[in-house]
Order: C-alpha cells, then structure tokens, then sequence
C-alpha cells in the first residue's frame, strides 16, 4: 500500500486474527478506505467515484439486458425492440446502459484533462497514468462493439467504416479485416463476435481499474500543487493529509449525487438526445445513410481521421517517401491512432521540472488552447467533409500533435514556472486557513 506512513489495520477479536492470518481481505479494505490523502484535492478528484458508478452501472445493466438480446442479424433489431416494448423496465435499463456509457465518457474525459493539466502523469505515476490509459482504449474497444448491437443502420453502417479502417494497412490489412469480421463482410459472424467482446471486456476493464487504484495507492496520490506528501514521520504525513474515510467519501458521495440528479433527469426526460435517429432504422446493406457518423465521443478521433486527405501536403510527401505504400487512407489511420498514441508518452514529452500546471504561466495558455481544440474536434467530426469543415478538422489536428510533440517538450526548457508552497499544509492553509 502507500508509503506514507499511516497506522495499518490490526485485528482484535479472535475471529479477525483467524480471518486475518488466512485471508487479509479486511485489513486490505482498511488500508484503502483509511489511505493518506492530500486534504488539499479539489473538486477535479471527484470524477474517480463517478467513474467506479459507470463502470458498475454497465456491467449489471449489461448483463440483464444480455439476458434478453439475440445476436443475430435477423433478430437482434427485434430483440432490441422486444426489451424496450415487452421486457419489464427493460426500456429503462437499456436507456440506463446507453447514456451511462456516455457519462462514462464525459468522466473520463474531464478525469484525463484535469490529469494533464495537474501533472498527474509525472513521476512516480508514469504506470498509473499508461494503466489509465488502457482502461480508456478498453472503454473505446467495449463501447465501439456495444454500438454494433442493436444493428440499426448506423449500427451496421459504423462497423462496416471502423473495421474498413484495418483494411487500409498495407499487405495485412484484408488479412485482418477478414479475421476481425469472421468473413468478407459485416454479418452474423461480425454481430456474434462483437457480442462476446462486448459482454468480455467490461471485466477486463474491472480488473484494469483494479490494477489503477493499486498503483496511485502505493504512489500516493496526486493533488493540485504537485507537491508530495512529506513522508519523513507519521505526524509530519498526518499534516499534509486525511483519511479517505469520512472526508473524501463523503465529498465523492454528495457529487455524484449531483452528477446522478443531472444523468437521471436526462434518462427520463431526453433519453436519445445523444443517439442517432437512423439507428432506430433496421440495418440495411444496400442503403448508405447519408452521413455516417459515431458515437460522440469518437468524434474527435473520427475528425482527425478523416482532416488527413490526399490533397495535404504532409500526406503527399509521406506517400512519396514510402513509395505509394503509406496512402491517404492509411496515413489518416495512423494519424487517428497516433492522436491517442500521443497520451501515452505524455510523461516522457513534458519535460517541465515542475509539476503542476497551476504554476505554469505559459503553460496555462496551450493548455487552455488544448481544450478547445479537442472540443473542436469534436464538433467538426460530427460534420459533413465539405466547405470549410475539412480545413477545420486540420488545422485542429495539427495543433493536438503539435501540442503534444513540440509545444510540450519546449515549454520545459524555456518557461520559468511560480513557486509552489513548501508543502501540502501551506496551500490548505492559504485556501481554508488554519485548521
């Protein structure tokens, strides 16, 4: 567990010693809810617990509705209207499972930008920070395959475009589309796999989110001024820090509260306003809606795949340097992934000796840049390629690179960041006074 010294779980009465002694469940229970913890965290550390409740959220109305789907391409629209017309309360677990795994998202997402503008990723928690990272491709690979099931049009549609994306990969590419559908085209072999994955990657996600929590535990966590906990005796840790329980549960508990008003009102009231109406179309091969978009949030990860076209230059000279083997639709591929590739570097590409970006002065500005800029991408990812659209989507996605691979590595070197308080106790202080 941490290394900040704190009083461990001991067992009193003799049940507890003989529990104890065969199975330390308990004092392992004690030990994370009774962890140091920076009394200095902000309302930025509450998206942990919102995302604890999206996760358990979709995997119980995931398995009831399982109970209920048939994965086949002649009765899976059906048995998706069978649980929203028949099956008791089935309307509302499935509108549950949808929205929840889009609050997943939104926690996610604020969870991953608070981590970058806080430093969170910086040692010691470079593993924490690529562990969190996987957690999220898993989420995207979990929520990509779920959007595969009710088999309406964009069902179909956005499956037949996301696993032609593998096909573009020069030599293997059929080769792998082939063996991701189970044949030459999106059908019942794709619908049956997708299903299995979708119902499997939930508990990978668990365990993942199992190893996170076990990482930041021994690391200790974060907090809003990087600076570390002093760890020299127990009464100086006691200082900088609270127990997890009451203080940060009870904080974590009152602001999903809030979150769940909000996430419940919208399943009761708007429950499709983030869906696609040509979903509740019947999937189709031979009609092509006419503007096939994902999920919103592949949006801006779609918007960067589709800015990178034959007429840029950069794809242009990429092409000419591989011979005609690296093409438009492949360099748009590796570009989409790259964007993601890029987080995972994040705690190499900062070279910053300081590590939260509260006393960044220069920083605070790409940063603030940054958010935009992804919120761009999404927006313009929703939209048609044409007019001024495309130009959009490039000059968003070369500023995320950009960002990540040049503004990052040089801010390091020239920014001259703020003194930050001698300790975690000072900035409680300044904030809340002496307590």
């Amino acid at each position: 567990m941490s290394g900040i010294p704190h009083d461990h779980y001991e067992p009193k009465t003799g049940f507890e010693k003989w529990l104890h002694s065969r199975l330390p469940i308990v004092g392992l229970v004690y030990d994370t809810i009774m962890i140091p913890t920076p009394k200095n965290l902000n309302w930025m550390w509450i998206w942990g617990i919102v995302l604890a409740f999206c996760l358990v959220l979709q995997i119980v109305t995931g398995i009831v509705l399982a109970m209920h789907y048939t994965p086949h391409v002649d009765l899976a629209f059906a048995s998706v209207e069978h649980i929203m017309r028949d099956v008791n309360g089935g309307y509302m677990l499935r509108y549950l499972h949808a929205n929840g795994a889009s609050l997943f998202f939104i926690a996610v997402y604020i969870h991953i930008f608070r981590g970058l503008y806080y430093g969170s990723y910086k040692a010691p928690r470079e593993v924490t920070w690529i562990i969190g990272m996987l957690i999220y491709l898993a989420m995207m690979a979990t929520a990509f395959m779920g959007y595969v099931l009710p088999w309406g049009q964009m069902s179909f549609w956005g499956a037949t475009v996301i696993t032609g994306l593998f096909g573009a990969i020069p030599f293997i590419g059929e080769s792998i589309q082939a063996w991701l559908l189970g044949g030459p085209a999106v059908d019942n072999a794709t619908l049956n796999r997708f299903f299995s994955l979708h119902y499997l990657l939930p508990f990978v996600l668990a365990a993942l989110v199992a190893i996170h929590i076990w990482a930041f535990h021994t690391t200790g966590n974060g907090n809003p001024t990087g600076v570390e906990v002093r760890r020299g005796s127990k009464e100086e840790a006691e200082k900088d820090t609270l127990p997890f329980w009451p203080y940060f549960v009870i904080k974590d508990l009152f602001a999903l509260a809030i979150v769940l008003l909000i996430f419940f009102a919208i399943v009761g009231f708007m429950p499709n306003y983030l869906g696609e109406p040509d979903n509740y179309i019947e999937a189709n091969p031979l009609s092509t809606p006419a503007h096939i978009v994902p999920e919103w949030y592949f949006l801006p990860f779609y918007a960067i795949l589709r800015a990178f076209t034959a007429d840029v230059w950069v794809v242009q000279l990429v092409n000419w340097a591989s011979f005609g083997i690296i093409d438009a639709k492949f360099f748009g591929v590796i570009a989409m992934f790259g964007a993601i590739a890029v987080l995972f570097l994040v705690p190499w590409l900062d070279t910053s000796s300081m590590r939260s970006g509260r006393f960044r002065p220069m920083f605070k500005w790409w940063y603030l840049v940054l958010v935009i800029d992804f919120l761009v991408l999404m927006w313009v990812g929703s939209r048609p390629t044409e007019g001024i659209y495309p130009t959009i989507a490039l000059i968003a996605s070369a500023y995320w690179f950009g960002y990540f691979l040049i503004i990052l590595p040089l801010l390091g070197v020239i920014e001259k960041p703020t003194t930050p308080p001698a300790t975690i106790e000072e900035d409680f202080n300044a904030h809340y006074g002496n307590h």
